[in-house]
């Protein structure tokens, strides 16, 4: 019965999309702090090609700029992975519809959030072992294992930073440098990988 069990749980984790290899439960946590590398740099890039402005940007009412999603991700990071293994995840400080109002208005404000939420992030997963993955925490006082609660960071933060990147290809338009496989790229791609 442990056999089974272990192969249900290994085909219930995410693929490394980046090499040929499956992830099993003995990488697991290797695998989800490159999957959460990728995502942030995959932020970073878009910052990167954006002015100023674009980061505050809104084109219509009701709308979320890169800032404000920022501000949500940094508030989001910080009570998930503060006291990751001790606390509740949603802790009683954070303000989340706060997140939502315009309180970045700069650049620096934008990266320096955006830093600290990434910070803690690696910082909670950094001493985690695979000992651990079967340990509760809780969120919103829900009970989660801890490969729960990591997979549950492992789409709301990617989410989000899809987010970001769709905006910024919306305000750079045809100039947006592409962060990943170039449109009409896939066939020579494909050639560099030997296939």
């Amino acid at each position: 019965m442990a056999a089974s069990r272990d192969a249900l749980q290994t085909s219930l984790l995410p693929c490394d999309h980046r090499s040929t290899r499956h992830v099993t439960t003995l990488n697991f946590i290797e695998s989800a702090r490159k999957e959460f590398a990728y995502y942030r740099n995959l932020g970073d890039r878009t910052f990167a090609q954006l002015a100023d402005a674009d980061l505050l940007r809104t084109d219509r009412p009701g709308t979320n700029s890169i800032a404000v999603i920022v501000n949500h991700l940094h508030g989001n990071m910080l009570s998930r992975w503060t006291d990751f293994l001790t606390t509740d995840g949603e802790k009683e400080w954070r303000t989340r519809d706060a997140e939502f109002e315009g309180t970045i208005t700069t650049r620096e404000e934008l990266i320096k959030r955006w830093n600290e939420g990434w910070d803690r992030l690696f910082q909670a997963l950094e001493p985690l072992t695979m000992a651990d993955m079967d340990r509760i925490v809780h969120i919103r006082n829900e009970p989660h294992t801890v490969a729960q609660a990591i997979t549950r960071q492992l789409a709301h933060v990617p989410y989000h930073v899809g987010q970001i990147v769709h905006l910024g290809k919306h305000y750079r338009g045809e100039d947006f440098k592409s962060l990943s496989i170039p449109k009409g790229g896939s066939k020579d791609f494909n050639a560099g990988k030997g296939m």
